[in-house]
């Protein structure tokens, strides 16, 4: 700006008055003026410049405190949201005595679920689940059958309904520990690869061998690089229940150690589960076999084993079968004994991509001096909207399924999935 101001200040005066006596005292005069005013506009600018750049530098200490205030109340950088929504829409027809405490109209319930998870080493994880839901009669009964996977019965309260911790030491060996947990979180060997939608079918049956229920656990399970696995994990009922210690005789504690062989194309596995002081939980068993004896011990055998087909979209299903086998200590010669038998098929990618085809039957856990033989089964089909959302049409029955004869029910599950 100086520059440009004395050459101007040089080139008109000489333009001007080409033939006029030069005054070089005016020139002078001219050029200190001109000069003066320059120094005073880039004083201005300058000063303008420096407000402008204060100002911003304040928005962005403001910009800086609302995102650091975000992220101290924002999750750790290790732990990751993920979860779920299911509505089901529900019908069933009811025989027997299930007629008088039991709904034949449709209805609708929902189940919302969000896992948490963290790491704090990257090798460890801490586990939280919340959940909810409004599931009521039928849906979530178990001596009849009809207690769905989804269900959930929380009242619309949402509720922690798992946590803990697991953790590694060395390469093989994993660690189990927390207030709520169920003892097939802590098995090495997955003993079944059916998708069921009922309850009853989960774990290639849910009767006396893998029947958990959740409380205070601990658990530890070797993984050989060979396909072999052992595990032994124990629950104990004693969370919210000052009189109860934790592995003492006033708690119901399950004690359940599993041994299994894994490749990509099968598995097959062993369990012994002991349960002590009345521990008697079961989906898949009729009033009898869940019960079994109140307050005794029992020991449970359950056998499973899967096999899978190398290719899907064929007329082969994957399989998997289980076996339970239970007696109970202290109970009389014709009601100490319960067994379960469990057959589940799935077909994958049968009319387009990811649908999946499910079939499931088998006898529920039966007590020897129950006088029906009861049956159970499912059948549906699921095709999945997109990457987030499955929808799974289900027809299932049961016949003398909580041990008494002419206890029926029928029934269609219309479930869609929303995962996120």
């Amino acid at each position: 700006m100086l520059v440009a101001g004395t050459a101007m200040s040089l080139i008109a005066p000489v333009a001007a008055q080409a033939s006029d006596t030069i005054n070089l005292e005016e020139m002078n005069s001219y050029v200190r003026s001109t000069k003066k005013v320059s120094r005073l506009d880039n004083t201005t600018f300058v000063n303008e410049v420096n407000e402008e750049i204060a100002t911003l530098k304040g928005r962005l200490d403001g910009l800086e405190a609302k995102q650091n205030n975000f992220e101290a109340g924002g999750f750790s950088d290790t732990t990751t949201l993920d979860g779920k929504a299911v509505f089901a829409l529900t019908a069933a027809d009811h025989n027997g005595n299930y007629t008088s405490n039991n709904s034949e109209q449709v209805q609708m319930q929902y189940m919302y679920q969000m896992n948490l998870n963290t790491s704090f080493t990257g090798d460890d994880n801490f586990y939280v689940r919340l959940k909810t839901g409004n599931a009521s009669g039928w849906q979530s009964t178990e001596e009849q059958g009809g207690y769905l996977v989804s269900s959930k019965g929380n009242g619309d309260d949402i509720k922690v309904d798992k946590i803990w911790y697991t953790f590694p030491i060395g390469e093989r060996n994993t660690f189990w520990i927390g207030p709520e947990i169920e003892n097939y979180y802590m098995h090495a060997t997955t003993p079944s690869i059916y998708s069921p939608t009922m309850k009853q079918f989960t774990l290639g049956g849910n009767a006396s061998a893998y029947g958990a229920s959740t409380n205070s656990g601990f658990g530890w399970a070797y993984n050989a690089d060979n396909g072999f696995a052992i595990s032994s994990n124990f629950v104990s009922q004693q969370t919210n229940d000052a009189n109860k210690g934790l592995l003492t005789d006033e708690a119901k504690t399950s004690w359940a150690t599993q041994v299994g062989y894994t490749k990509p194309q099968y598995s097959v596995s062993a369990m012994l589960n002991l349960k002590y002081n009345g521990w008697s939980d079961s989906y898949f068993g009729t009033t009898k076999g869940i019960a079994r004896a109140s307050s005794a011990n029992s020991t449970n055998i359950g056998l499973r084993a899967w096999w899978r087909p190398q290719e899907t979209g064929t007329a082969t299903p994957s399989i998997s079968v289980g076996f339970d086998f239970s007696d109970i200590d202290g109970a009389a010669s014709t009601a100490d004994q319960t067994d379960m038998i469990f057959v589940g098929l799935n077909w994958a990618d049968m009319f387009q991509a990811d649908d999946k085809i499910g079939l499931a039957f088998g006898q529920p856990q039966t007590r020897e001096d129950d006088v029906v033989d009861p049956f159970s089964y499912e059948a549906y089909y699921e095709y999945k909207v997109n990457d987030a959302t499955a929808v799974r049409t289900t027809v299932f029955g049961n016949s003398d399924r909580d041990g008494t004869a002419g206890n029926d029910n029928n029934g269609l599950v219309l479930e869609t999935t929303f995962k996120f």
